[in-house]
């Protein structure tokens, strides 16, 4: 039965990615239609659920600079919100309660903030699906609205403790054993290869983490999320993470049926879940203030709060623990679990238009930042720079060594990634931190001496956007970007490209060359001898 909910979730994410919808909001809509039709929510669905969050909390953990959490504006930001949030939303869902008591019973005080603070999460899945797929995780706002996530999962890890009264077992201490079993463990990872194994090896340690946190009382999914974190520094770190991709959106389609199939809403539960969803601009607007006031800019500002405006499915776990302890009805559990799947809607369809939304209403934004500006929010700078390698991954890297060997060339790379532009300058590269999408960045750079602008990016919708952003800074060079398939290179040339490289079709004429030279060269010196 289990596979054919999946089936189904396929054809109605396939059905709204085709009118330019993200899957996620088909595979929430088959969980409601499953529900309609009088299927129900099975163990074995909950347990594919469970693996997707397990694997995707792993791989965020992978990605995770442990030092991002010490930064100001992501503890700051993350406790300030919660407190302010709960305070405010208390009080508005008391107020809804009262005016609306005929359909509203038995709503306390208590009852309300309980549920303000269920509220009060961004969605860990949602949230880093809509990063993954527009390929920003490892951008500024990104590594921010990351970082805010994971410290909600520590509030998480408290509230459960302190209404569950589950303590820590005394063998807890065991888990600082896992430090020194490091080099073990990492040593295991490279004997993987790359092959089969290294998925599997992934696998084994994300459900390991999850289980050896549960044997001791503390809640698994933080130990799926620390064995990434401690990985993180890994060599192999991002193959690992890559390996797991596929599996991980397989597994994540069990989680949004999950959210449909819980229970059908009736009339007064939409309504309620409805005003809930009116919250969600007052959520984002609170993230905006506390990041503007942290000295963020702007830009960093709205996107992140534009992505952290949702609920999230932990909302469904406070909610279903407070039901058991009869601290809320039945029917607040739907209604939670309504407002979750209606802001992931939201969100989804929202940030698809994240950075035309900015550069519609940047001017408005910018009034809102301080004047001093962070260290990592000031705009690097080129020295005369005349090519310019969007993206150091081992295509950009390749093309930048490339145009690095002809002598009278200036050649320049950039990347989201702060950690790999470090290591790349400390190599002797010229190289700085930027995102290609911030049309401020743009603005701000010297790009008058460029002649080209390389994208060695994976995602070709960054690849327009940025083709974009730099039409409208006035860039007047020439644009190159790469493809992996033939459908992707006309669409690249429809969005103003200029030149587009298949890459695996130059990659093969490329090793052909490189082989007729080598056999002609063999084939000379024979002659010579």
């Amino acid at each position: 039965m289990e596979y054919a909910f999946l089936l189904f979730a396929f054809v109605c994410g396939l059905t709204v990615k085709i009118i330019g919808i993200p899957p996620l909001v088909g595979y929430l809509i088959a969980g409601f239609l499953l529900n309609l039709f009088g299927y129900k929510l099975t163990d074995d669905l909950t347990e594919i659920a469970n693996l997707g969050i397990t694997i995707m909390l792993f791989t965020i953990g992978l990605k995770l600079n442990i030092r991002d959490l010490s930064k100001r504006e992501v503890w700051a930001g993350s406790v300030s919100h919660t407190l302010i949030w709960v305070g405010v939303i208390t009080c508005a869902v008391y107020g809804v309660a009262a005016i609306a008591s005929q359909y509203v019973e038995g709503l306390t005080w208590e009852t309300a903030a309980l549920i303000a603070f269920a509220l009060s999460f961004s969605s860990t899945v949602c949230v880093v699906k809509v990063l993954e797929e527009s390929g920003e995780s490892k951008t500024r706002h990104g590594r921010l609205a990351i970082g805010i996530l994971v410290m909600q999962d520590v509030f998480a890890v408290v509230f459960l403790v302190a209404a569950t009264g589950k303590l820590p077992s005394v063998w807890a201490l065991g888990l600082l054993g896992l430090v020194p079993a490091m080099p073990l463990i990492s040593k295991m990872i490279n004997k993987s290869g790359h092959g089969e194994l290294l998925p599997l090896t992934g696998f084994i340690l994300a459900l390991g983490g999850y289980h050896l946190f549960e044997l001791v009382n503390v809640k698994g999914d933080l130990g799926a999320l620390i064995f990434g974190m401690m990985l993180a520094q890994h060599e192999k770190a991002s193959e690992l993470a890559k390996s797991l991709l596929s599996f991980k959106d397989l597994f994540l389609i069990g989680f949004f049926l999950t959210i449909g199939l819980t229970a059908l809403p009736n009339f007064t539960m939409i309504l309620l879940s409805v005003v809930f969803c009116i919250f969600i601009p007052i959520k984002a607007a609170l993230f905006f203030g506390l990041f503007t006031s942290l000295r963020l800019r702007g830009r960093t500002a709205y996107l992140s709060s534009l992505v952290l405006s949702n609920y999230s499915e932990f909302g469904l776990i406070v909610g279903a623990l407070a039901v058991s302890l009869g601290l809320l009805a039945d029917s607040w559990l739907v209604v939670i679990a309504l407002s979750v799947s209606i802001s992931f809607v939201i969100t989804s369809v929202l940030y698809r238009t994240s950075h035309a939304q900015y550069h519609r209403y940047n001017d408005i934004i910018k009034r809102y930042e301080k004047s001093v500006r962070l260290k990592e929010d000031v705009y690097p700078t080129l020295q005369n720079a005349e090519f310019l390698v969007l993206g150091m991954g081992r295509v950009g890297r390749g093309a930048f060594n490339a145009l690095s060997n002809l002598s009278d060339v200036n050649v320049w790379g950039m990347d989201a990634d702060r950690t790999k532009v470090k290591e790349l300058a400390s190599e002797g590269f010229n190289v700085i931190c930027g995102d290609g999408e911030d049309v401020d960045l743009w603005e701000n750079l010297d790009i008058d001496n460029v002649q080209m602008v390389l994208l060695a990016l994976p995602s070709i919708q960054d690849s327009v956007n940025i083709t974009r952003q730099l039409k409208n800074a006035g860039y007047k060079g020439k644009v190159a970007a790469i493809a992996r398939y033939e459908d992707e290179v006309s669409y690249l040339y429809e969005n103003h490209v200029d030149k587009v490289f298949n890459f695996f079709t130059e990659a093969g004429l490329g090793f052909a060359e490189e082989s007729l030279a080598y056999a002609q060269s063999q084939e000379l010196h024979q002659q010579q001898a």
